[in-house]
């Protein structure tokens, strides 16, 4: 076990037979009401399919009981000290034994009778098969079955950009109800404990290019009485967009910082030469204006190289050819000299104002002209520095692979 896996405590299986075919893995927190009906669903699923299986219940710290009900309908219990969804997931699917592994909620909301159909997919080569119970994939939600919030914002809204982002070839990102191969789920050395480990696999599995099918499912209404939803809208839909967002340098950083930038050489393109649209004059407060919106770009386009690179090197995102070689070409030395000449000519600028500046006896100047000298001297000056430090950032980050 890693030490990113939570602390799990298993039944111990039978050492008689061969390992099962298929573990489902059902994360628990109190789910008294409706263990035993899911558990007694995917038992009778698999055996009508003829399917070797077994039934995990990763328990995350119940106190109603539900352990006692997982062993006594023929479950094994998988007992994971950490709290949190995705812990509980780690733990529970650490615990199975079979090859593949299905996983859905406890709630009795995902209808684990169809457990054969993300059993048949998986045996025609697919890594993750997932669910969806959106209708644009060919799901369906019954009534009462999901807030409408959800269904119609959150959930189309994050699948889109799932697909947008990642290419995930999904129409409902947020389904917990899916199946992949076990030895595969290894392989994407997931993180987060929380409700994003779904998320989470879905765009790793992404980025990975592995193969990915969906599934059709029917949503029905949370069996549970006991206790409402664990999920909380707000708090769970930012934590979600977070990590769309860290996951992705180029959302995050990449593109706002490339269209800040194109901004800023716009605004030097109108401004220096102090053309007029409309009666509208572009001075020099056009040009401080753009000058912000280069440095703030740039270091937004040095964030995201930094950051890629970081995350490759820790094996939060696969290898990408493209950043192994600008890391490659872009050596400290050749940055730290390109970063040099760019300060020198800003420094030159900012020198040739000083000398307007002792030409005028150190008087007033004019500063409309004066200026178009200064703001360009601290801009590439400041562009120049800031290559220096992400440089040799940058070079740290590399030094253990090269």
């Amino acid at each position: 076990m890693s030490a990113l896996e939570p602390a799990v405590r298993a039944d111990e299986p039978a050492l008689a037979g061969p390992a099962p075919e298929v573990s489902v893995v059902m994360p628990c927190l109190n789910e008294a009401d409706t263990l035993a009906t899911c558990i007694g669903k995917a038992l009778r699923a698999m055996e009508g399919a003829g399917i070797h299986g077994e039934v995990v219940v990763a328990d995350n710290g119940s106190t109603d009981g539900s352990r006692e009900i997982a062993r006594r309908e023929g479950a094994r219990v998988a007992e994971v000290r950490e709290r949190g969804y995705g812990n509980a997931l780690i733990g529970g699917i650490t615990a199975a034994r079979g090859r593949y592994v299905v996983m859905g909620d406890a709630d009795d909301s995902y209808d684990f009778g169809q457990i054969p159909r993300f059993v048949e997919r998986l045996r025609e080569g697919n890594d993750l098969v997932q669910g969806c119970r959106l209708e644009a994939g060919g799901g369906k939600v019954m009534p009462g079955a999901m807030p409408a919030l959800h269904r119609w914002w959150g959930n189309p809204m994050f699948s889109l950009l799932a697909r947008w982002w990642f290419r995930a070839p999904i129409h409902d990102v947020n389904c917990g109800m899916r199946g992949f191969r076990r030895d595969f789920w290894m392989s994407l050395d997931q993180r987060c404990t929380g409700m994003e480990f779904a998320t989470e696999m879905v765009l790793k599995a992404s980025l990975r290019g592995a193969r990915i099918a969906e599934v059709p499912i029917i949503l029905h209404p949370d069996g549970r009485t006991a206790h409402p939803p664990h999920l909380r809208t707000f708090r769970d839909g930012w934590r979600t967009l977070r990590f769309y967002l860290v996951s992705s340098p180029r959302w995050l950083f990449l593109i706002p910082g490339l269209l800040v930038m194109l901004l800023g050489v716009l605004g030097y393109a109108i401004a220096f030469p102090r053309l007029s649209f409309g009666g509208v004059t572009f001075d020099v407060h056009t040009l401080l204006f753009a000058s912000l919106a280069l440095i703030c770009g740039y270091q937004s386009v040095a964030f995201a190289v930094l950051t890629k690179v970081f995350a490759v090197a820790e094996g939060l995102l696969p290898p990408d050819a493209r950043v192994a070689r600008l890391t490659r070409m872009a050596s400290l030395e050749k940055c730290l000299i390109a970063a040099a000449a760019v300060m020198l000519l800003g420094m030159g600028l900012l020198a040739g104002a000083v000398l307007q500046w002792r030409a005028a006896r150190w008087g007033p100047l004019n500063y409309a002209y004066t200026m178009r000298w200064v703001i360009p001297g601290v801009t590439l000056t400041a562009l120049g520095f800031q290559t220096i430090l992400s440089s040799f950032y940058l070079s740290v980050l590399t030094l253990s692979r090269r």
